[in-house]
């Protein structure tokens, strides 16, 4: 409608009175924070909270705006799954925060600490902060307000999906999921408030469709799985801790940032070690007493006698910090009654249960502007001590004929050694130390290697005595000092670390972490998971002979009375197996290169990569095709004659093998595997790469040509009958098949691969004998005209192995 311009003037007169008007009620109407939460429970804190228990909401009181603090999210409550991956205790990231209010929402800002200016300037700072962005994890209602402390509702940011549940669900194939409101609600007993943190939690219900098999196992209604979150609310701590500097060899994890304000002649990274904060109550004392210990608490849920040794395992580290002047400061409690295990006041070594054994682990809440260590979390998967109960068991047999009681003592005992070594080993993750896998070649000098059990024989007879290392080893207390020795300097700090440094290389201590360790086609021979000794090719054959010895034995006397004798074929896995850790440190041999951690200026003449020697390679690749020979692979009759199909209300499971032969043992299936495992080692793609080119560096060592010759010549050249020593050839051609299409081949590798295949099909072509030999010429002539492998032949996988 149109206007004129007098009657206009009169209408937005009128329109803006009356917008006046509307703002002065909405004012008069708006309520201060003490009378909105009238009634309502206050808990007083960090950040003080107010719950209202009629509606089920949390109200969080913000008084310090654009101030940051450290923002941690956890999951007490747990899916019991370690396939999927989801915890009780499981802690989630640590996050250095902000709360900003823009009108009437408080916003919940990530800082980001990756890329930082240092210098002094602020408008150098101020150039990072807008050039990186930060992330805004939520924006929350303001309800009420008093001048510059607002009130907000947190309620449904605590009943949201922080820990990535609904993602993880979706990423293990477990369904489609997402919280449920309806079905949510806050978990008050749980939800406290102290001077320096707040913690609330809440109880998520996560709706689903199409759950996957995990999901069944672990719910009682899988559609609906109900688990806890937490938020702990931190305050920063004072500026009084002073980061350590990372170095490769320092046997720490590394953290940093990229600092844009450095000089041009120097890195912009900059990293440092996380650690716990620690100082003596006397500096210039030789020993002294922590100003505040470090004080880690033990779940109390935890039975005897394993509670009794994860104590006493936990407790190895204060020898380490003994040694270097400190007395008691590294102490191991069992948490007080009420304490709540997610609240970061308290470093925790949890419990954890799981419906299959499942991985331990140690994180940490740090402070990601400095490496500081705010709370170590242990997880202890309790089904782990059962595990290494029953491999002594089966190692053993010894239960004999008789029905009466058996000593099992000494498998016991071996099995509470290892959770000793595990408590120390995931206690050393939460005082910022990484894994180690190369101290046990020279002696089992650290409990953060992955320890196998040292079995030995005597008078024929297996021995579980000293299966496990107790107490500190070398290279921890190495890492102990190189972490939390005190300086009484900046300059003697740098000196100290660096002399620290240069006597632990000296006195012939090795490091491998996980990069170089873990893969399959891993090249150094130094570092490898569960295996022992300096020499692999050596310790495989002492390990082999203490499996012959445990396989012979191994029958009715390897259960006890009144177990089913189709369980047999669960203790007879990891025996028959037993080989299968050290094979993996034997394969590194295999194309090796030897090096470390070397930095410049770390030796007079740098070290650099070097080949493993020639000879060594050779009895590597003998040794490995040792266990690929149907004498080593083929299970004794009166073991196979034993084990009967599943007894009436049991099933098979991830721990029995996988066969061929429906409900009964098929003992040709399990070797067909366990030849896979060793021929997969051997065909890694990067390995054979490795092989050529260090052939036609030096004609000496093994080539490409050499190793695939030598295993057609004792798998498909030996010409045997038996159905193992045929299925065998059947896993060697097929891996030889396959290494062709794998895309990290080289080449002229690939080339070498297929002349011995192509010369293999003429020789097969040209046997007068037929059978098998008949078959597989015709499937090598089909794949050399059509590029396509006729055979659906897959091997069978292994039982799972790790963690032992």
């Amino acid at each position: 409608m149109l206007l004129s311009r007098g009657r206009g003037v009169v209408f937005l007169l009128s329109a803006l009175m009356y917008l006046m008007a509307g703002a002065v009620n909405a004012n008069s109407n708006a309520k201060s924070i003490a009378e909105f939460t009238d009634g309502m429970a206050h808990k007083a804190g960090f950040f003080d909270f107010y719950y209202d228990d009629e509606n089920d909401k949390v109200y969080l009181r913000v008084d310090k705006l654009a101030q940051p603090f450290l923002f941690q999210s956890s999951l007490p409550q747990g899916i019991g799954s370690n396939d999927i991956g989801l915890d009780r205790g499981q802690l989630g990231e640590t996050r250095l925060v902000e709360f900003q209010r823009f009108g009437n929402k408080v916003m919940l800002k990530q800082l980001n600490t990756a890329y930082r200016a240092t210098s002094a300037n602020p408008a150098e700072q101020a150039s990072i902060d807008e050039a990186f962005a930060d992330s805004v994890l939520v924006g929350l209602p303001v309800v009420a307000s008093n001048e510059n402390i607002v009130l907000v509702d947190y309620t449904d940011f605590l009943l949201s999906d922080i820990h990535q549940i609904s993602e993880r669900l979706t990423a293990t194939k477990q369904g489609t999921y997402s919280p449920d409101a309806s079905r949510s609600g806050v978990y008050l007993a749980r939800s406290k408030a102290f001077v320096d943190n707040t913690e609330l939690e809440s109880m998520v219900t996560f709706a689903g469709s199409q759950p996957g098999e995990y999901v069944k196992q672990v719910t009682p209604a899988p559609k609906s799985i109900s688990v806890h979150l937490h938020h702990s609310l931190i305050r920063l701590p004072d500026n009084k801790y002073q980061p350590r500097k990372f170095v490769p060899f320092s046997g720490y994890w590394a953290l940093g940032y990229e600092d844009y304000s450095a000089p041009l002649d120097q890195s912009m990274t900059t990293q440092f070690i996380p650690r716990h904060r620690l100082s003596k109550k006397n500096p210039k004392a030789k020993t002294s007493e922590a100003l505040e210990p470090i004080v880690y608490y033990l779940d109390p849920g935890i039975p005897e006698p394993v509670l009794g040794a994860l104590l006493d395992g936990a407790r190895w580290w204060n020898q380490a910090f003994s040694k270097i002047g400190y007395k008691d400061a590294f102490q191991v409690k069992v948490l007080p009654k009420g304490a709540d295990p997610m609240d970061v006041r308290y470093n925790v070594i949890q419990w954890v249960h799981r419906a299959t054994r499942g991985w331990s682990y140690g994180s940490s809440v740090v402070d990601p502007r400095t490496g500081e260590i705010i709370k170590g979390h242990v997880t202890l998967g309790s089904l782990r001590v059962r595990q290494d109960y029953l491999i002594a068991l089966g190692l053993t047999s010894p239960f004999g004929n008789a029905k009466g009681a058996t000593d099992t003592q000494a498998q016991q005992e071996m099995a509470l050694a290892r959770i000793r070594q595990l408590s120390a080993h995931e206690v050393g993750h939460t005082l910022g130390i990484s894994h180690n896998f190369a101290a046990s070649e020279y002696g089992r000098e650290s409990v953060m290697d992955y320890p196998h059990p040292y079995i030995s024989l005597k008078n024929g007879k297996i021995s579980l005595e000293g299966a496990y290392a107790t107490g500190m080893g070398k290279w921890d207390d190495y890492v102990i000092a190189y972490g939390y020795q005190t300086y009484s300097s900046t300059q003697g700090e740098a000196a100290g670390l660096s002399e620290l440094v240069t006597q632990a290389r000296a006195s012939g201590m090795r490091y491998q972490s996980d990069p170089d360790a873990r893969p399959l086609h891993a090249a150094n021979p130094s570092g490898s998971l569960w295996d022992n000794g300096a020499d692999a090719v050596t310790e495989l054959k002492r390990i082999s002979d203490v499996r012959s010895v445990a396989i012979q034995q191994f029958g009715i006397s390897s259960i006890p009375s009144g177990d089913t004798l189709s369980s047999l074929e669960e203790r007879f896995v990891p025996i028959y197996l037993l080989h299968r850790y050290q094979l993996d440190a034997v394969a590194k041999l295999i194309g090796g290169v030897e090096y470390e951690y070397e930095s410049k200026g770390d030796y007079t003449q740098p070290k650099g990569a070097k080949v493993v020697a020639s000879k060594a390679q050779q009895d590597a690749v003998n040794a490995l095709l040792d266990t690929l020979q149907p004498a080593y692979l083929t299970v004794p009759q009166h073991i196979v004659n034993l084990i009967p199909p599943k007894a009436y209300g049991e099933s098979r499971d991830r721990e029995s093998f996988n066969g061929r032969t429906g409900l009964t043992f098929d003992p040709v299936s399990a070797g067909e595997s366990a030849a896979n495992y060793s021929l997969t080692l051997l065909l890694q793609p990067q390995r054979l790469n490795r092989l050529a080119q260090q052939h036609s560096a030096d004609k000496d060592a093994p080539s490409v040509n050499s190793v695939i010759s030598t295993l057609l010549t004792r798998s498909l050249k030996q010409q045997s009958d038996k159905q193992l020593a045929q299925r065998i050839n059947y896993v060697v051609l097929d891996g030889l098949v396959k290494v062709l299409a794998e895309p990290e081949i080289a080449p002229e590798v690939a080339g070498a691969v297929e002349l011995q295949l192509r010369d293999l099909t003429k020789w097969l072509g040209s046997l007068q004998k037929r059978g098998q030999n008949r078959v597989l010429a015709e499937q090598l002539n089909q794949f050399w005209q059509t590029g396509e492998w006729p055979t659906h032949f897959e091997p069978k996988p292994l039982p799972p192995g790790s963690p032992i």
